[in-house]
């Protein structure tokens, strides 16, 4: 038997699609039921209610889409911009920035003959000095940044799914609330018990969280769209 240690490998945190998926189908799912039982608070007209759940499908998902485009690609832009002060820097103070790679070696416990030592290797390939210096000192990688295009997508897609499902009973012939009410219940829970995969919450916790919240907001809005309508 190996007494070698197992290697663990860890699981992107940093963004990427994970991230605008995950909230962009939690979104949907509650906004989207909410705005739904709102309308049918306020009508007993199922169209009424389809048509306003397919409005709150659009408009979101677009509305996701376009913010995380903006967001997405402001952080690019601004992580480029600060990668190419460093990139002259590095050009036209090579000598500053070696003793500035090692100091952060030694800060991190390295002495300073290796850290220096390293910090001289490091800086032999420019563009591995840029990943270094990037790395230690704007928490980012080049060649790694995120997509504005990949995060707009996710949003739009996985938001449309989550909307969708409180939305496709009405669009399938059901005429009352509960019926839309019970699937988005049942994908609240589920949708929130498949976070846990990625989380350290246990899937019946993270579940009942997620269930809960898009049940207040439900009930919120339903009770307001029943005042309203009861006025008009």
């Amino acid at each position: 038997m190996s007494d070698r240690a197992e290697v663990h490998h860890h699981r992107d945190v940093t963004g990427g699609w994970l991230r605008p998926s995950v909230f962009g189908a939690m979104d949907g799912l509650v906004s989207n039921f909410a705005l739904i039982a709102g309308v049918a608070g306020g009508s007993t007209n199922p169209r009424v209610v389809a048509l306003g759940g397919v409005a709150g499908l659009a408009a979101g998902a677009l509305s996701m889409a376009g913010g995380e485009y903006v967001s997405v690609a402001s952080q690019r832009e601004l992580a480029q911009a600060e990668i190419a002060v460093e990139r002259r820097e590095l050009a036209h103070h090579p000598e500053d920035e070696q003793a500035e790679l090692a100091q952060t070696f030694v800060d991190k416990g390295v002495t300073p003959a290796l850290a220096a030592e390293v910090a001289r290797q490091i800086s032999r390939n420019p563009e591995r000095a840029l990943e270094v210096h990037s790395r230690n000192e704007l928490g980012v990688v080049p060649g790694e940044l995120p997509s504005p295009v990949v995060a707009a997508v996710s949003s739009f897609v996985s938001f449309a799914v989550g909307a969708a499902l409180p939305l496709l009973p009405y669009l399938v012939g059901a005429r009352e609330l509960v019926i839309s009410a019970v699937v988005s219940c049942c994908a609240l829970f589920a949708a929130g018990a498949l976070v846990s995969a990625v989380t350290a919450r246990s899937w019946w916790y993270s579940g009942l969280r997620q269930l809960l919240v898009g049940a207040v907001a439900a009930a919120v809005t339903f009770a307001l769209g029943n005042v309203i309508g009861a006025g008009l």
